[in-house]
């Protein structure tokens, strides 16, 4: 090591941070040079990316599918900016991640005119502090050390979250005039999840035990094989129904026989059903507790809170702060369990003896044996979204495929999750246009693992984000992306639509200042340009399944397809289209 930037880069790869995603800027061309020249771009790896919200995506994407962080390199304040949103989507998502950013030199004395004044901030971490778990500006190589420990030990503590340091220019730059030492990083690694006590433990043990109708929310929990056997476990021990959220990552079998509503971000009316049904309610990190509820029971939040049992299981209000109201409405619980899901499900495993009896469930019909459970894709007219998704599901059926995302108003019908890295979930911070990076992100995490990485994208989110996929065929990375190509920004035509039914306005005027049909965007040619192959728009679901099946042949040699699937505009949330024409009229 003989510069202050080496010191920093010796410490990355000390962390085992495989990959650092980044747009190139002079802010930290020292860093940049210790990556190339003194580690040999290897461990960290450089992911080029063509844009600083992609840099974010991808490392987002990425922490989705392993549970590990990637770095990510952001060129001062300047590429700061162009991340913010991405970096607020991995907040909501609790996905670990370092983020180094650069700025100055700090010393005015050192600045090249103009361009140095313009790239310095005077608390560059202010700008995204509300929605990282921490951020420093070390000022010197020895204080880097210790910054850097800290960043990686604070992303990978649960609740993880995207941590920042801010590398001065000057510190990158000044050669060393004494030794710095780098520690042995394990013994700066994070703590485990802590564990509910004993005595929480057996109380919810006895609970749920005793319950004439448990439910178990599943929601935030981990990538690992073994988690995943284990609540398979707990809810087959329990014969409790399970319901999970499409907002989520997979977390439970979604054909399981206990699984008996279809995964959904709203409550369906299934869903409704069970809690409704339920005396004592589990919840595991369940995104939005209070509103589901609400949702399902018709309570209001903290004015007459469900007459339930309920149990949360959740670190959420370790991190909350006032800035963001991503924590939700204030849930009433009964048992409050700071613990992560996993970590508090393999505690209550500890002492179930034989399986609990069903109560109840023989009356209920499995979604999958209802009459919309049991839809296959219409033949030879234009696709609905639901179209879309029974043709996909089909498809995904006979392959081990890997949904780095899933569309708004994706029908849980069509969402058949078998393990833990069938789907990533969606963006928690509900931006457009993180769905290419967070495919491309899902893409490098599971290469060489004999999966088929996919994702189903909305025109809106792949337009935005569309780019992203460059850095797909710049490192060789095999992907499959469909596009739900309805050529409108069709969720805020829903909002128009309300908006003039409360108004009493035409409700025909909702398309104005939202189709992207005129002239329609030549999606193809886009990936293309990004090096993905593709052919013409498919409108069938027979197209849809052959084109399908030709992706999968390109994706299996190594190669990256794109597929534009146009559907009529219309979600599918209740299993009923709601369907409307695609003249300008309305």
């Amino acid at each position: 090591m003989r510069w202050g930037s080496d010191v920093v880069a010796a410490v990355a790869r000390t962390l085992d941070l495989k990959y650092i995603a980044l747009v190139p800027g002079a802010s930290y061309r020292g860093f940049h040079d210790s990556l190339v020249n003194y580690l040999g771009n290897e461990n960290p790896q450089m992911v080029t990316c063509l844009h600083e919200e992609h840099s974010v995506s991808i490392a987002d994407g990425y922490a989705k599918a392993t549970d590990e962080p990637m770095a990510v390199a952001l060129h001062s304040n300047v590429g700061l900016m162009h991340a913010t949103m991405t970096i607020f989507n991995a907040w909501c998502d609790r996905t670990p991640m370092v983020i180094f950013g650069a700025t100055g030199p700090v010393d005015a004395h050192k600045r090249r005119p103009w361009i140095d004044w313009i790239h310095t901030a005077a608390d560059q971490g202010a700008i995204i502090r509300n929605y990282t778990k921490w951020d420093d500006q070390p000022a010197s190589p020895q204080a880097a050390v210790e910054s850097v420990l800290r960043a990686n030990q604070m992303a990978r503590t649960a609740p993880c979250g995207p941590t920042y340091v801010c590398l001065d220019v000057g510190l990158q730059e000044e050669a060393l005039t004494e030794d710095v030492l780098i520690p042995d990083a394990s013994r700066y690694a994070p703590a485990d999840p802590p564990c509910a006590p004993a005595a929480t433990v057996k109380r919810v043990r006895a609970l749920l035990k005793k319950a004439k109708f448990p439910v178990i929310l599943m929601g935030r929990v981990s990538r690992s094989k073994a988690d995943w056997d284990r609540r398979v476990k707990l809810a087959e021990a329990l014969n409790a129904p399970v319901l999970t959220s499409s907002n989520d990552p997979s977390s439970f079998p979604t054909t399981h026989a206990l699984h008996l509503a279809p995964p959904g971000l709203r409550p369906s009316k299934q869903a409704t059903a069970l809690v409704k049904k339920a005396d004592v309610i589990l919840s595991l990190d369940w995104l939005d507790l209070a509103g589901f509820l609400r949702g399902c029971l018709g309570s209001s939040q903290t004015q007459s809170p469900p007459d339930k049992t309920i149990i949360h299981c959740s670190m959420d209000s370790y991190r909350t702060n006032g800035w963001s109201m991503d924590h939700q409405a204030l849930p009433a619980v009964d048992i409050p369990v700071a613990s992560t899901s996993d970590t508090f499900v393999e505690q209550l495993l500890d002492g179930f003896g034989r399986k609990r009896a069903a109560a109840g469930l023989k009356s209920i019909t499995h979604w999958t044996r209802t009459p919309t459970g049991k839809a296959r894709p219409r033949q030879g007219t234009p696709m609905t979204l639901m179209d879309m998704a029974l043709t996909v599901r089909d498809f995904a059926r006979t392959r081990p495929v890997s949904f780095a995302r899933l569309p708004i108003g994706w029908p849980g019908e069509g969402a058949e999750h078998s393990g833990p890295l069938s789907f990533m979930g969606n963006d928690g911070g509900g931006g457009v246009g993180s769905g290419p990076g967070h495919a491309v992100g899902t893409s490098l995490a599971l290469k060489g693992k004999g999966r088929l990485p996919a994702a189903v994208l909305g025109d809106g989110d792949y337009l935005m984000g569309c780019n992203a996929l460059w850095t797909a065929t710049h490192m060789d990375l095999p992907l499959l992306v469909i596009i739900a190509d309805n050529r409108s920004y069709y969720n805020d035509e829903m909002h128009q639509e309300r908006v003039a039914q409360i108004r009493k306005r035409p409700v025909k005027n909702r398309w104005i200042g939202q189709r992207l049909d005129d002239p329609p965007v030549d999606l193809i040619a886009m990936g293309r340009a990004q090096g993905f192959d593709g052919e013409a728009p498919v409108s069938t679901s027979e197209d849809l399944a052959a084109a399908l099946e030709r992706g999968a042949k390109v994706v299996a040699r190594g190669g990256r397809y794109v597929i534009d699937a146009l559907v009529e505009p219309g979600y599918a949330e209740t299993g009923v289209d709601q369907r409307v024409g695609m003249t300008k009229k309305g």
